[in-house]
This record gives C-alpha cells, sequence and structure tokens, in this order.
C-alpha cells in the first residue's frame, strides 16, 4: 500500500513522537510498503519521499517556548499536502497540530482514508504553560478542542494504551473507533552482561531516561537522594536533554555527593547503559505510555515508578516495591533504600520483567499498527460500494 505520514513535529529521533514515527516508516518500508512524509525540516527537501511545508509562526512567545523545546512545528500548505496524498491509499497524522488538521479535512474532501496516532496528553501541552499543567479545566479545554478540530475528523485512532483512551473518551464523552496499540520496544533492548565503567564499579547507579521536562519530573529523584541512607553511593544518570537541564545540575550540586550524568545516549548507547545500571526510576507526573521504561524492563532493570493517576507507566509495576509516592522524594528515597538492601529479590525481579516484556515486541506492535490502515481503507472502501449502490437504486 501508499501510505502518507503527516508529522507535524519531526526533527531528530530525541523524544518520543519523532521515534515512533521512524519506528513506524521503518516498518512499513521493511513490508514492501511506499511510504512519503510531509513535515517541516528543510534538511529534508532533497530526500526521496519527503515533502518539506513551512515552519509555523506562533509569534514571538510561543516561537520561544517551541525553540526552547527543540523543536519545530509545521505550517500547511495545501498545494504540498496534495501533491503528497495524491495515489496513498491511506494517510496517517502523528499529532493534532494545524498540519495534520488540515490534511485530515483534505482528505475527507477527497474521499482518502485519514488515520492518527494519539501521541500528545495534555500535559504534554499544559506543561509548558505557567502552572497550566495542573489545572484539569485547561487539560479539559485541550482534550475538548483536540476532538472537535481534528480526532473527530479521522477513520481511526490509535492509543499506546487503554489508559490514554479511557482519559480521552471519558472527557470527551464519546466512544472513538480506537485501536490499543503499544508503541513497542525494538529488539535492539535485550539483557546482556555489561560492565560499569571504571568511574562507577564503586557506585549504585540509578538511570531515569526522557526529556528534561516540566511533567517528566526528574528532580524528584535528585532531590530524593538528600534521604537515602546510602547517598554517597549512588550515582544518577539522566539519560535526555530538554529545557531544564540548567536547573537540574544546580539541584545536582545541591542535593548528591556524586553530580548527577546528564546526558544525550545514542539508540545503541544507551541499551549499554541500562545494562549496566542497578535501577530504573521513572518519575514523570504524566505519562500515556513510557517506552523508555519499556525499555529498561526488557533489559531487566527493575523499576520504580511514581504512582501517579495520570500515568500510564505505574501498570508496569510489578507491586507496590516498586511505586512511590508521587512527587514524594522522601518515599522514592525509602523505595531505592529496600533495592540497595535486597539485592536478591532484585535479582528475581530482574527474571520476571524479562520474561514479562516480551508482549511489547516492536514488530507485533508495528504490524498491529500496519494492520489498522489496512482495516482504515477496507472500511473507507466498503462505505464508498455501499453509497454507490444506494445512488443506484
Amino acid at each position: 500500500m501508499v501510505v502518507t505520514i503527516i508529522a507535524d513535529v519531526l526533527g531528530e529521533e530525541n523524544n518520543g513522537t519523532t521515534v515512533a514515527c521512524m519506528n513506524l516508516v521503518r516498518y512499513l518500508k521493511s513490508r514492501g510498503d511506499t511510504v512519503k512524509i510531509v513535515c517541516c525540516d528543510q534538511d529534508k527537501k532533497d530526500l526521496p519521499g519527503y515533502y518539506v511545508v513551512p515552519t509555523l509562526n506562533l509569534g514571538r512567545l510561543i516561537n520561544y517556548i517551541v525553540k526552547k523545546n527543540g523543536v519545530t512545528l509545521a505550517k500547511p500548505d495545501r498545494n504540498i499536502i496534495e501533491q503528497a496524498i495524491e495515489g496513498s491509499d491511506v494517510v496517517h497524522c502523528m499529532i493534532p497540530f494545524a498540519l495534520s488538521k488540515k490534511t485530515a479535512k483534505i482528505c475527507k474532501e477527497k474521499d482518502i482514508p485519514v488515520t492518527a496516532g494519539f501521541h500528545m496528553q495534555a500535559e504534554n501541552f499544559t506543561s509548558h504553560i505557567l502552572w497550566f499543567m495542573n489545572c484539569g479545566m485547561i487539560n479539559y479545554f485541550v482534550y475538548q478542542n483536540i476532538y472537535r478540530t481534528f480526532y473527530k475528523n479521522v477513520d481511526a485512532i490509535h492509543y499506546p494504551t487503554q489508559f490514554i483512551r479511557n482519559v480521552f473518551e471519558s472527557t470527551i464523552e464519546e466512544r472513538t473507533n480506537g485501536y490499543v496499540i503499544s508503541n513497542g520496544v525494538n529488539d535492539r533492548f535485550v539483557n546482556k552482561n555489561i560492565e560499569k565503567p571504571e568511574a562507577l564499579k564503586d557506585k549504585f547507579v540509578i538511570l531515569s531516561t526522557g526529556r528534561y521536562s516540566k511533567e517528566k519530573a526528574q528532580q524528584v529523584l535528585i532531590k530524593a537522594v538528600k534521604y537515602s541512607k546510602y547517598k554517597d553511593k549512588i550515582q544518577i544518570i539522566l539519560a535526555g536533554d530538554g529545557p531544564k537541564k540548567n536547573k537540574y545540575e544546580k539541584l545536582s550540586d545541591k542535593y548528591c555527593p556524586n553530580k548527577v550524568i546528564m546526558s544525550f545516549y545514542g539508540r545503541d548507547e544507551i541499551v549499554d547503559v541500562i545494562n549496566y545500571s542497578d535501577l530504573y526510576v521513572h518519575t514523570a507526573v504524566a505519562e500515556l505510555e513510557g517506552i523508555a521504561c519499556l525499555e529498561a524492563l526488557k533489559c531487566g532493570l527493575v523499576p520504580v515508578i511514581a504512582n501517579s493517576p495520570r500515568c500510564a507507566t505505574k501498570g508496569f509495576a510489578r507491586d507496590e516495591k516498586c511505586l512511590f509516592k508521587q512527587n514524594s522524594p522522601k518515599d522514592l528515597a525509602k523505595k531505592i533504600d529496600f533495592w540497595i538492601e535486597h539485592p536478591e529479590l532484585k535479582e528475581e525481579y530482574k527474571q520476571y520483567y524479562i520474561t514479562s516484556s516480551h508482549i511489547y515486541d516492536q514488530k507485533e506492535c508495528m504490524e498491529q499498527t500496519r494492520e489498522m490502515l489496512l482495516e482504515a481503507i477496507r472500511c473507507k472502501k466498503r462505505k464508498t460500494e455501499k453509497s454507490y449502490i444506494t445512488a443506484m437504486n
């Protein structure tokens, strides 16, 4: 089949949406499908299969916020969109922004099936606007808006978790044509014996992966070190990058005897980092899946996850020993100390996570997503045939 992917945000594979997008692109190509991508990455203008639109200008303040987060947003261009979707069997939109909204309307005009991913929790947006991340009414209006202006107009929605489907559908009070499919974990994430770097050999290494942003709340882990009985031997690694890097560096100097290591690792590098780490901590207060956590589990790294009502990741915890009270450095410190003091139990849990994480195999998840695209094509064809028969009669 011929698939056009609409990516309002693309850029480097340093965020979950872009990684999910490119994983799908690679998988569809591996199955022999033709894939076209619409984005605003000017460096991709001469690459085959890419259709590049202008960058969206939202004014000085919003442009600053967007740039601070290391992304650019696409501006719809009808001519380019029409070129990209011409001859497509189905169009798949990644996030409910301007480019995707415009494309969905054009697809409806041209009777082309269109599907969409649900890769944006309301808090991913409101966390960048003052204190609004914790304002239930504002988050409510975000979901209402993206449903009314976008998701209402698509033929199928891909939800990475049942959690986020429940949140969205209960908010809009509508049942959608949804498919719950994990974004999946690449098969490079496996348990293997990797020695710690020489400088870390006498340290208890705690890994946390994700953008340094408000909703990820990595400051809770940094502050937890102060309350640990083993603070002198704890070494935190924050794998990622983001707007709160300078703040976390200052917190590290204040709370951690061993300076926090902050670095963005390549896709192969991070596998080694996971495998030589001793514990994984997921501090996010809002998360619609948590692939970074799943990657750690697949390698056998035992997690301690924030028990947040807005976080799907807590569902990966085996029991209470793998959960801590949201935004509580003291409770997190207790859980960290527990796992430092119980290495035999940690080994048992390690084997549990290695065994249970096979259901998140990326190839299987991508095949399910591909089947969703095919089903959207079949449904559109059935509707067209039915309309034709009705008109003939």
